[in-house]
């Protein structure tokens, strides 16, 4: 008796105890959220962030307690016509009595008027650092709207670093509510297109909510390890939904074959078994896939990956665990259901005198046949004008430049940015901060203090600085050791003049000035600063990655099918859909031409994350669809069917359930472009734009065509399939070249078998009741 792998051990227990399953599953989603809740969520902090130099400035700013700090600014001006100067200052005075009174608030600053004279500006420094202000700007702001009560001749508004923060935070949110209630019914149409059954529709969703809701749990005990950052909790939703819709897919689309197989032979537990036997130890092996990718972004050393590998590896790991173990009880459920239905129909057509028919599972259509003629016909002329056609599509990438969005791309829907866009109408100074931060011995202090006033000079007198009237902005810590000096810049934090004066600054100004003075520490942070040292970061990291994934994304394929050939073929497809997602990306990011048409204001760039991020997932999602494809493929040629038949058989039997989850995939991605926040359109852009690449070229065109023109070699160097073949030599001949047993798949039991072998082993084994 051969020994049943723990897959199918699992699916065996779960269909012979359903009900223990199925609670068992409840209570564990119940546990996880409720541990999570318990737990609670350990946000990241500033440090957690720092990166390169800008890291290095902030953590000597922090030290000396002279770090940057938030500031709002609250803006003062007439409804119409010219500021009345009494009712101004009165204004300023209410102001400032307000905000001085608060808690959160570390000072007030003198009022400040425009260049024009038609607004004034109250600046107040928070407590606090600059990424830990967001609790504390709700009582500031509260008293912002009561002095404009007060004052109702005069406008009165506050924008700042706390607010904008604040208000991105609560549009995220908004955005995530958005997005699932475009999802949900889409999904619910796919589903029901495909099964044509409300019933088998509610199937996968509810494993992919409790999976969600299981992982939002386990994600809030994760942050005591890797703090959290707010991305991880959206990457839980955007990844939870596709791969637990799509693994129960997979499995439901198997127990129908092996039921439209049995012909009423078997039992719906039998049936689950027999499906486990294939469809799951490829979820399984896919989503072990896509696990062992995701761990790559823990080499870029940086929190906001670490916080998108966390959500995404549990929430594979979540929805595998669902698939083996609850997937089958519902299923066994579903099947008694529809067998008792089933039994009722034949016995009334027996009544009547008609035939029974036995479930039949449909046949791949005609346009999927179609759509596979080019490469069963020409696969050499196919496969090259596909490729052609990909490497057209990924041109542009090669002109791509990664930026880091700051502020200035924050969507203008958010009153505190429309209330930031006046503020630099009026001050346009106020746009963009440089630090710069001098550690020294405490005796040396005069002396830092005149060099930085003599940087400053020569900084106000370069075009690409603010001009500040009256003295530079310096101050120095309680211990005399640390001072730091503000420098500020009228352009966009992702312009070329904004990082232009980042490098004079750092490699003309500190060298001529205080870096001449000896045993000096110097360094230069800000919001340019850190957006440029972290493109730095990424850009160190990026072959540690890439080489990790490219090695990791090997071995899984050569794992999974015991060939080089498929695993050196895998990872080419994988480049190829990625780097043709990038060239997308590129075109309609990178440039203005389609700003009007997304709804975005183009940073002339692609955000520093996305590439890596979008490596990452994409090649976790192709080895993921690769596995259930290819291990069809492999499955028919162990039970002896030609290669060549074996290709096209198991490419146009699982094309309808790969485009159904492509779909889904494709619809969870792309609502994310009608969020507001420029980062995540980019990324659902480029992940829609990748499945759908991957589902329609790859998987149909280049991928059968490339399997047919190497034929056998695509099994090297495991001689399981030729020796299969050779074994059932003419064994098998019907419609189609070959049959495809029940107990294929890639490391399957029973491969080589036929239906009736098949059966007769297992139920000699007491493992496959018969039906009545």
């Amino acid at each position: 008796m051969r020994k049943r792998s723990v897959t199918v051990r699992v699916a065996r227990w779960s269909a012979l105890h359903p009900w223990r399953a199925i609670i068992g599953w409840l209570v564990f989603v119940v546990l996880c959220l409720g541990g999570g809740i318990a737990a609670g969520m350990n946000s990241a902090t500033s440090q957690d962030f720092r990166v390169g130099e800008a890291g290095r400035a902030e953590a000597l700013a922090v030290e000396g307690g002279v770090q940057l700090r938030s500031t709002e600014q609250v803006l003062i001006r007439a409804a119409s016509g010219p500021l009345d100067e009494t009712a101004a200052d009165a204004a300023v005075k209410d102001v400032t009595a307000r905000m001085k009174a608060l808690p959160e608030v570390a000072s007030v600053a003198e009022p400040v008027r425009s260049a024009d004279g038609r607004v004034l500006r109250v600046q107040v420094e928070l407590n606090g650092s600059e990424q830990e202000d967001q609790e504390n700007v709700p009582p500031l702001r509260a008293q912002t709207e009561e002095a404009a009560k007060a004052h109702p001749d005069l406008v009165i508004e506050e924008t700042g670093d706390a607010s904008v923060s604040a208000g991105v935070d609560g549009q995220r949110n908004d955005d995530l509510k958005f997005s699932e209630a475009i999802t949900l019914p889409i999904t619910l149409i796919t589903l029901a297109v495909v099964f044509g059954s409300v019933v088998m529709v509610g199937v996968p969703l509810l494993l992919a909510v409790t999976s969600i809701m299981a992982t939002m749990g386990l994600a809030m005990v994760a942050s005591h390890l890797l703090p959290d950052t707010g991305v991880g909790m959206s990457m839980i939703l955007l990844i939870g939904m596709a791969v637990g819709v799509d693994y129960t897919l997979f499995y439901l689309k198997r127990e129908r074959e092996e039921r439209a197989r049995a012909g009423g032979r078997l039992t719906s537990e039998a049936l689950v078994e027999a499906a486990a036997a294939t469809a799951g130890r490829a979820i399984v092996v896919s989503g072990l896939a896509v696990i062992v990718s995701t761990t790559a972004l823990y080499l870029a050393g940086d929190v906001i990956f670490d916080s998108l590998a966390t959500g995404t590896i549990l929430v594979v790991a979540v929805a595998v665990l669902s698939s083996v173990t609850v997937l089958p009880a519902l299923l066994v459920k579903l099947g008694r259901r529809t067998e008792r239905r089933a039994q009722r129909r034949a016995a009334k057509l027996r009544d009547q005198g008609k035939p029974v028919r036995t479930y039949e599972e449909k046949k791949p259509g005609k346009v999927w046949r179609a759509l596979l003629t080019p490469a069963r016909k020409h696969p050499a002329l196919t496969l090259g004008l596909s490729v052609l056609v990909m490497l057209g599509l990924a041109l542009p990438a090669l002109n791509m430049t990664l930026k880091n969005p700051a502020r200035d791309s924050f969507s203008r829907e958010i009153p505190a940015m429309k209330e930031y866009d006046r503020l630099l109408d009026a001050f346009p100074e106020q746009r963009v901060r440089h630090l710069v931060v001098v550690r020294a011995e405490a005796s040396r202090a005069g002396e830092v203090t005149a060099a930085l006033r003599e940087l400053a000079r020569e900084a106000q007198a370069d075009p690409l600085f603010s001009k500040r009237s009256g003295a530079p902005l310096i101050r120095t810590s309680d211990d005399r050791g640390t001072t730091t000096l503000e420098l500020n810049t009228p352009h966009p934090t992702y312009s070329e003049e904004a990082e232009d004066s980042l490098e004079h600054l750092r490699a003309d100004y500190l060298p001529a000035t205080v870096d001449t003075l000896p045993g000096v520490e110097t360094a230069v942070t800000g919001e340019v600063a850190r957006g440029v040292d972290y493109v730095a970061h990424q850009n160190d990291k990026l072959p540690i990655v890439l080489g990790f994934l490219l090695l990791m994304t090997f071995l899984m394929t050569l794992y999974a099918f015991r060939s080089a050939v498929l695993a050196l073929l895998g990872v080419g497809l994988n480049l190829l859909s990625a780097a043709s997602a990038l060239g997308l990306l590129v075109l309609v990011f990178q440039g203005r031409w389609a700003e009007d048409l997304l709804s975005f204001v183009s940073l002339g760039g692609i955000s520093s994350r996305v590439p890596l991020f979008l490596f990452v997932i994409l090649f976790g999602l192709s080895t993921d669809y690769q596995v259930f494809v290819v291990s069809r493929i492999r499955e028919a040629a162990l039970n002896g069917v030609p290669t060549r038949q074996a290709v096209l058989d198991g490419i146009a039997s699982s094309a309808k359930i790969v485009t159904s989850a492509a779909i889904v995939m494709v619809t969870v991605f792309a609502s994310f472009v009608m969020l507001h926040i420029l980062e995540m359109k980019q990324m659902g852009f480029v992940l829609a734009a990748a499945v759908l690449l991957d589902a329609f070229v790859i998987r149909v065109m280049i991928l059968p065509a490339a399997l047919l023109l190497l034929g056998r070699l695509t099994w090297w160097p495991s001689g399981a399939v030729r020796r299969a073949q050779e074994r059932s030599a003419g064994r098998f001949e019907g419609p189609g070249g070959g049959f495809e047993g029940p107990g294929g798949g890639f490391a399957a039991e029973g491969a080589g078998e036929g239906l009736d072998d098949w059966f007769e082993r297992r139920s000699k084994e007491g493992s496959l009741p018969h039906s009545g």
